[in-house]
């Protein structure tokens, strides 16, 4: 097998898989439970992230996405029961949102030392009917292991963070990470971001585990997130177009 995925361990039955030589360094994360294995987001499709989970697992497996982005639906090809929120369903079915051409500039537009087999010009952002539709509050029972769907929108419309009860780990997605967070896109929303914080910084969080790059952050940041937030409210600049606002572990772009 290649090495362009980087597999970590979280605890004994929880792994991160990376794709840390892509500038966007996502991460999607693997669950073991007792009767069932669920895999948060499969990542940027350059490579086949079904191999490395084939050889972590051999329980059933569901999907689910965290949100409908190119960066996180990459691997869904090779799944078949794969869940998303449900504002978001018809742009996994039928309607998804940014042009091929555009996904396709994001992808290479910093250097990256891709697995030689992989060839842009057959890159296609994944259409598929999901098997399952997921609603504000619903749960993945994987046996002795459960998770909460909390949707947080403003990144884009059925954004979802993933809350496992048990072990209060937060799967944060593109809501809470160490790097620049995105509003400004026509389907972002600045004020429903705000929101979308501000409800998971209600959780009792012991981990958070972002969908881009530093795996290794502190749950305060989830405050400090929601600190920034309020104050570019407050000022009254949380609009699109009003550019990038800096702050010591995070931007906002709005």
């Amino acid at each position: 097998m290649n090495d362009w995925f980087t597999v970590e361990k979280i605890d004994g039955d929880t792994y991160a898989i990376s794709e840390y030589k892509h500038w966007e360094e996502t991460h999607c994360y693997l669950l073991i439970g007792a009767e069932k294995a669920l895999l948060i987001d499969t990542g940027l499709g350059v490579q086949n992230i079904k191999e490395v989970v084939d050889k972590i697992t051999e329980l059933p497996l569901e999907i689910v996405s965290t949100h409908v982005h190119w960066d996180h639906i990459g691997g869904h090809k090779l799944f078949r029961h794969i869940a998303v929120y449900e504002d978001e369903s018809d742009w996994l079915s039928s309607k998804f949102p940014i042009p091929l051409q555009v996904v396709k500039k994001n992808l290479t537009k910093r250097p990256c030392d891709f697995p030689p087999d992989f060839d842009i010009t057959k890159y296609q952002v994944f259409q598929g009917t999901p098997e399952r539709i997921l609603k504000d509050g619903d749960l993945f029972d994987l046996g002795k292991r459960t998770v909460k769907v909390i949707h947080t929108p403003g990144h884009s419309p059925g954004h979802i963070c993933l809350y496992e009860l048990e072990r209060k780990y937060l799967y944060s997605g593109d809501l809470i990470y160490k790097g620049t967070l995105y509003a400004f896109y026509p389907t972002t929303d600045p004020i429903e971001f705000m929101k979308s914080v501000r409800k998971v910084r209600k959780l009792k969080v012991e981990r958070v585990l972002p969908g881009h790059h530093t795996l290794n952050i502190p749950t305060t940041i989830i405050n400090e997130i929601d600190d920034g937030f309020t104050e570019i409210f407050d000022s009254g600049k949380l609009k699109k177009g009003n550019g990038i606002f800096k702050f010591p572990n995070f931007q906002i772009h709005i």
